[in-house]
């Protein structure tokens, strides 16, 4: 319907004017002749007035649908009284008059008014437009009105695409338009609206300081419901600009149709009844509200909380108690409220019987008391609109109660008299004092110092130009009679605040608009104060703020994940990885631990990880070091049998320097076993390796003494030689060598790349397994691989000699040792391989231990039991002698052998 109003207005323009050729003679006058009038309701003061201010206001909300029937465009009639466009109305007047009798503003200069009622419609808007720059009366000189006084500028219209239909008009002839109800952005845009100022805030402000009171009450997932015009859609774009700037989302954005639609308008409460969104921001005037709002009464919608904007938060229209279930709570944004002096009594002051052609005093008075005032033909209020069950209502019918005129305004309880929310009434109010202060500069000009180029020039009233007054209107700076101050950006905007009201009932279970904070906006700061966060009202079942989300928080150990194809705002919360933590809600991305820390089971935190070692508190550390100490021990114990039977014939005859040797090297492997055991350090990794290296050297390099010594003998018993020596300086410097080449090693091992302690992730990431690095694979081998080649030449050297016949013959208990000792590490490879962590270092421990006890009681327990034991085969007649007929079982040792070889007896004997 709203695009036949405009088909009918630019078609009524069409035929309204017609340019009649010349009839007749050439010499007759070409006149112009007035096809049509536009049907335009309003006010007219402007007799005696030099200048004239206009004025558009949306007296009545809507406009009669055309009969379809009639082909010619026809100006449409207006129903629907709007007491607060009335009111409007009533406060421009009373300002005008209240600025005549004022000496200190256009004091020799009266100013009159022409007001038009533009129905809420776009067509009234722009046939006003028109009549305001052409007039309707013929063969009228063009004073740029039909007042026949000079027209100085238009304030008005009432909603955002009435003023854009009507500024597209007069910014053609750059007429000053300043409006008071008008936000939508795109009049800021001075290339389309060259002409066009205002005294309200824009919706870039308002869509700005609606985010950021999304953001303060933690909301995420917001639906939008915007009026089918410029200011909910502009509104609309604004705002979710703003929402995609702060990361927020949309949860559904709906059109309330300017003429109502059935499928529209459940189109529009359908998404809002099964939408998750619990909060909805509401960019609409309050006449195209009403439909909306009795549809959600009507399907029973409650639990929603709605964000108003400054164009019905405080309309009396929509805050009626009934409603109040169901928009009770609702916080928005309002133009700060004043008091205007005097404006209460000059409202009061109207009646039907001061003029009896005042058609909207009557249409007022009939409409407020629901009566029809005698003898007028005034309409009673009717309504064409379709309602909601798609059925036309037609109200022609007279009401039954005539107006008596005595009936009292005191009773009412409407719009037009309620001046305790002052709010756009005070900008009507401000508009008109702006084009008043303009004037009043322009005609204070002083010729020489005007603004005009070239010549700082002046412009005079009342033969203005547009253009001039505009200078005036841009650079216009004043205060207002409540001490604010109004400053015109050049855009044309203003700055100040908004108050930040909330719904709730009074004690009298009326609407009370509550103040619970404000929004201040300047040319350098922007903020929001909440200053009675815990005083607001929430129509919620918990009386709690409202929760709107799409997708409740992640908690912390999740992090979000996007779903394609939705809204950020709606994701899925999935776990933190092994390593990773989310330590505050709605984390995007886990963060991974450093890297002694690992998660915990709830991945909230990283904490320490569990360091592992073989530690001597433990039942597997303490068990290997009482068998390392008891090792020591028994080798101890050897010892202390050495030394008591040291002059004894065995213990003489097996080279007892060396024996004390091996029994020293044989304490430090055992005991360097401990090394390994306990939290590793650094200094701990060198020695474990090196002495044990170190001590396994001494140990078999005394052992390859004695077995070249066995060696030796078996060449000697083999050869035609009678008596060959060797002497135990030779033994003592095979030992020397083999440990001093064993120390060069370890030495340059420890200079150049030694061991460290290392801390392995590698098999359990929630562990730290300390453990030494080796450094250098290259010098570790080298370093055992000495000793393995002395205990291989220890094999063959003694291997070769096994059949030497003496009674106590030592070689084969190396043998035996030497088979222990290789038979240990060989297994010990493909074990220490196999394991990890701890027992890693158990296995290498046990393999020390089994290898020093296999060499302990392999070289020198036989030897413990015939001193300790049998003490009688100790003598030097068993000991180096021949092997008797009733002895043969009794072995020789290395240090007294006898061999007979061609029945001839060979004696090697070793000097000690």
């Amino acid at each position: 319907m709203a695009g036949r109003n405009k088909c009918l207005a630019l078609g009524f323009l069409a035929f309204l004017w017609a340019d009649l050729g010349t009839e007749g003679k050439e010499e007759e006058e070409q006149t112009c002749r007035l096809l049509g009038k536009f049907d335009l309701n309003g006010y007219v003061g402007a007799k005696n007035h030099s200048l004239v201010i206009g004025g558009l206001f949306p007296i009545h909300s809507r406009t009669i649908p055309a009969n379809e029937s009639i082909l010619e465009p026809v100006s449409a009639k207006c129903e629907g009284f709007n007491f607060r466009g009335f009111c409007w109305m009533k406060t421009m007047i009373h300002t005008i008059k209240e600025i005549n009798e004022r000496k200190d503003i256009l004091p020799n200069i009266t100013l009159g008014y022409q007001i038009f009622d533009t129905c809420f419609t776009i067509s009234k808007s722009v046939e006003a437009a028109l009549v305001f720059l052409t007039g309707q009366e013929e063969n009228k000189s063009n004073f740029r009105n039909s007042t026949g006084a000079f027209l100085a500028g238009i304030v008005g219209a009432g909603g955002s695409s009435l003023s854009v239909a009507a500024s597209r008009i007069l910014g053609l002839y750059y007429l000053p338009q300043v409006g008071y109800a008008s936000t939508c952005s795109i009049l800021s845009d001075k290339y389309q609206f060259p002409s066009y100022l205002r005294t309200i805030a824009s919706d870039k402000i308002q869509s700005e300081a609606m985010v950021r009171l999304i953001q303060h009450f933690g909301w995420v997932w917001i639906g939008t419901i915007a009026a089918d015009d410029d200011y909910g859609k502009y509104g609309v774009k604004m705002f979710k600009e703003n929402m995609e700037n702060a990361n927020l989302c949309i949860a559904f954005s709906e059109i309330i149709p300017k003429v109502y639609s059935y499928e529209k308008m459940q189109k529009a409460v359908d998404a809002i009844k099964t939408s998750t969104a619990r909060v909805i921001v509401l960019y609409a005037s309050d006449i195209d509200l009403s439909p909306f709002v009795l549809e959600m009464v009507y399907r029973n919608i409650t639990d929603r909380t709605w964000i108003a904007s400054e164009a019905w938060i405080t309309s009396a229209l929509i805050a009626k108690p009934e409603y109040f279930p169901y928009f009770g709570g609702s916080i928005g944004f309002a133009i700060p409220r004043t008091d205007i002096p005097g404006l209460k009594e000059f409202l009061y002051d109207v009646h039907p019987s001061k003029d009896a052609n005042d058609v909207l005093t009557i249409e007022f008075w009939q409409t407020a008391f629901n009566c029809t005032w005698p003898n007028s033909s005034v309409p009673y209020n009717s309504d064409h609109r379709v309602n909601m069950t798609g059925k036309e209502d037609r109200l022609h019918a007279m009401s039954d109660t005539f107006c008596t005129g005595e009936e009292k305004l005191e009773d009412l309880k409407n719009t037009y008299l309620d001046v305790s929310q002052l709010r756009i009434t005070n900008n009507v109010k401000q508009a008109v004092y702006s084009m008043a202060y303009a004037l009043d500069g322009l005609s204070t000009c002083e010729e020489g110092r005007g603004p005009y180029v070239p010549g700082n020039t002046c412009a005079y009233i009342p033969d203005f130009e547009p253009w001039q007054l505009m200078y005036y209107l841009k650079t216009l700076k004043f205060t207002t009679h409540d001490g604010r101050r109004i400053e015109m950006d050049e855009n044309g905007d203003v700055t100040g605040y908004y108050d930040i009201l909330n719904w709730q009932l009074d004690d009298d279970g009326n609407i009370a608009f509550v103040k619970v904070g404000e929004y201040v906006f300047t040319n350098s700061m922007f903020e929001l104060v909440i200053t009675k966060n815990t005083a607001i009202y929430w129509n919620t079942e918990s009386s709690e703020c409202p929760h709107s989300v799409c997708t409740d928080v992640c908690p912390p150990g999740t992090r979000k994940g996007i779903r394609h194809g939705e809204p950020i705002c709606c994701f899925d919360c999935i776990p933190c990885a092994d390593g990773y933590v989310s330590q505050e809600p709605g984390q995007r991305e886990c963060e991974q631990c450093g890297e002694d820390y690992w998660s915990n089971a709830q991945k909230s935190e990283c904490v320490l990880k569990e360091v592992e070692f073989l530690a001597y508190d433990e039942p597997l550390g303490f068990t290997l070091v009482i068998l390392s100490i008891f090792g020591a021990l028994a080798v101890v114990a050897v010892m202390v049998v050495y030394m008591m039977y040291r002059h004894t014939p065995l213990v003489n005859s097996n080279d007892q320097e060396l024996s004390f040797l091996i029994q020293l090297s044989l304490t430090i492997t055992l005991l360097s076993s401990m090394l390994f055991i306990g939290r590793p350090y650094d200094w701990s990794c060198m020695a474990r390796h090196v002495t044990l290296a170190l001590g396994f050297s001494l140990c078999l390099s005394c052992i390859l003494g004695k077995t070249i010594s066995l060696f030796l003998a078996y060449r000697i018993s083999q050869s035609k030689t009678r008596l060959t020596s060797m002497r135990p300086l030779y033994r003592k410097i095979i030992v020397l060598t083999s440990v001093l080449v064993e120390i060069g090693i370890c030495a340059a091992y420890l200079v150049l790349e030694p061991p460290r302690v290392y801390k392995n992730t590698e098999y359990q990431n929630t562990k730290i397994i300390l453990e030494c690095n080796e450094g250098s694979i290259e010098f570790l081998c080298s370093v055992f691989g000495i000793d393995i080649f002395l205990a291989l030449l220890c094999f063959l050297t003694t291997f070769v000699a096994r059949q030497l016949p003496d009674n106590y013959y030592e070689g084969k208990c190396i043998i035996f040792g030497m088979l222990v000792f290789f038979i240990v590490w060989i297994s010990f490879v493909p074990a220490y391989l196999s394991t990890k962590g701890k027992f890693k270092v158990a296995v290498e421990i046990f393999a020390i231990l089994a290898s020093s006890y296999g060499l302990l009681g392999c070289i020198f327990a036989p030897k413990c039991f015939i001193i300790l034991l049998r003490p009688k085969r100790n003598t030097d007649e068993i000991v180096g002698g021949r092997i008797s007929s009733i002895d043969k079982s009794i072995q020789l040792t290395s240090s007294s052998m006898s061999g007979e070889i061609n029945n001839t007896v060979v004696s090697t004997v070793l000097d000690d």
